[in-house]
């Protein structure tokens, strides 16, 4: 029996109640997702694009899921707070896949944007949301499918024409319960034409001892001449799996940069489609991952070049230890009609034990001959000479191993656009080399001031 069938019978069982404590677009979609699931079958270890990955294991376990929205018994506005010293953002959560705001998270927003509960969105602006919810995610992808069947709420950014959003959103994800539960989040972003905006997404666990499975689809619309900056912070437990899929289309002139930060985590896959649909865009893509213990990551990419004149910089960066697995696939496709086009990709990896395993495979798939393209993969273990020589300068072989990890990762902590963050990000890296534990929600209190 499938995995996918309890899913599938949950629903038919109890479809009125997930219809009823959600609304408009998002129930819309539900019924091509049924359809979708059922003739579905779930990729295996080893299939292609899943090297690493078993969906189907995945999606075994009997996680509970909260159809009936029952709240959680906390303030989490009130007791979470994860914030970023010499930031001022505007707070946004969902605890599982409820949603919640700080009381001061709209202070300093510009009116013409919206920003909240994507269930109050789709009733509110039912037209916009029909535009575009569900329009660019892909129901082939399993991810897709089960997220779209299940999601009641979520978070929308809709940031209107011309408007600059100066203050930084963050929106901060938070597992917590006391039994294995399924959380099923959907994030919908659009920034029309001329638009600004930086969010800074955050993925927490509570209880180290409870099994958790997120699912998020997360669309993004970034209009003509566009600016976006998408940072996403996993900071999960060994007991947590997390299935996110992103899609992004991009206008003419736009400018975006995603950049996934996975600090702590158990068994993740990460998903980026990305769409040019306008000339001079650009892409900067970023990621790094620092596996230890039995902890797994897959990142896969996908990068269509469908107009010319488009620009992708995208990079890659694990560090695997002990009996860590790490994979990254990722494919540009350079459509006939994209002249002058530049897309480069890289993805590069140390591994630090014997048991620890990488999969890498860059691709690049190009049918135009006017084009700037390169792609590669590296894979290896420290320089024993330069460990060597930092000895020589009075470092212990521990400190000297920190600061070449610190040192390979900083290239993507620099990529990053909002000040402030880049060096928050420096001191966590530093901290997980060290072998702390996940301290980022430390800053529950001591940030308070942030939200």
């Amino acid at each position: 029996m499938s995995a996918l069938t309890q899913y599938i019978d949950l629903y038919r069982q109890h479809g009125d109640i997930v219809d009823a404590n959600s609304g408009g677009a998002l129930n819309s979609m539900r019924g091509d997702a049924l359809r979708a699931l059922e003739n579905m079958a779930l990729p295996r270890e080893g299939s292609e694009n899943y090297e690493t990955t078993d969906l189907e294991s995945v999606l075994a376990p009997d996680y509970g899921l909260n159809i009936a929205r029952v709240n959680v018994d906390v303030n989490p506005a009130a007791t979470f707070h994860c914030g970023v010293p010499s930031i001022s953002t505007s707070l946004f959560l969902m605890v599982n896949d409820i949603y919640a705001e700080s009381d001061t998270a709209r202070d300093g927003l510009p009116a013409d944007m919206y920003v909240g509960s994507l269930r109050r969105f789709a009733e509110t602006y039912p037209e916009v949301a029909e535009k575009y919810y569900g329009r660019l995610a892909d129901m082939s992808n399993p991810t897709v499918a089960l997220d779209t069947l299940f999601a009641q709420d979520g978070i929308a950014v809709w940031v209107r024409k011309g408007v600059k959003v100066e203050k930084p959103i963050q929106l901060v994800n938070i597992l917590q319960n006391g039994t294995p539960l399924m959380a099923v989040r959907r994030v919908l972003v659009i920034l029309e034409d001329d638009a600004e905006v930086k969010i800074l997404a955050c993925d927490h666990t509570q209880n180290p001892d409870v099994a958790f499975c997120a699912v998020q689809t997360i669309e993004m619309y970034a209009g003509r001449n566009a600016s976006l900056d998408y940072y996403d912070l996993e900071e999960s437990t060994e007991k947590t799996s997390r299935l996110s899929s992103l899609y992004l289309r991009q206008e003419e002139g736009s400018n975006v940069v995603i950049d996934g930060i996975t600090l702590y985590n158990g068994n993740t896959r990460n998903e980026y489609f990305c769409r040019f649909g306008g000339r001079h865009a650009a892409l900067h893509l970023y990621g790094m991952a620092i596996e230890d213990r039995s902890r797994h990551l897959d990142t896969y990419s996908r990068i269509e070049h469908a107009v010319g004149d488009c620009t992708t910089d995208e990079l890659f960066k694990y560090v695997v230890d002990d009996e860590a697995v790490g994979a990254f696939a990722g494919l540009v496709l350079v459509d006939e009609g994209a002249c002058r086009t530049e897309a480069y990709q890289s993805n590069r990896n140390i591994v630090g034990s014997d048991r620890a395993r990488m999969f890498s495979k860059p691709q690049l798939e190009i049918y135009n001959d006017d084009v700037k393209c390169s792609h590669g993969a590296a894979t290896g273990q420290l320089d024993a000479m330069q460990v060597f020589y930092m000895r020589t300068r009075g470092l212990s072989e521990a400190t000297a191993k920190l600061l070449l990890k610190q040192a390979f990762m900083s290239d993507v902590i620099d990529k990053v656009r909002l000040p402030g963050l880049g060096e928050r990000l420096h001191m966590l890296v530093e901290r997980r080399f060290a072998g702390e534990e996940a301290n980022c929600a430390s800053c529950r209190s001591a940030c308070a001031s942030n939200s």
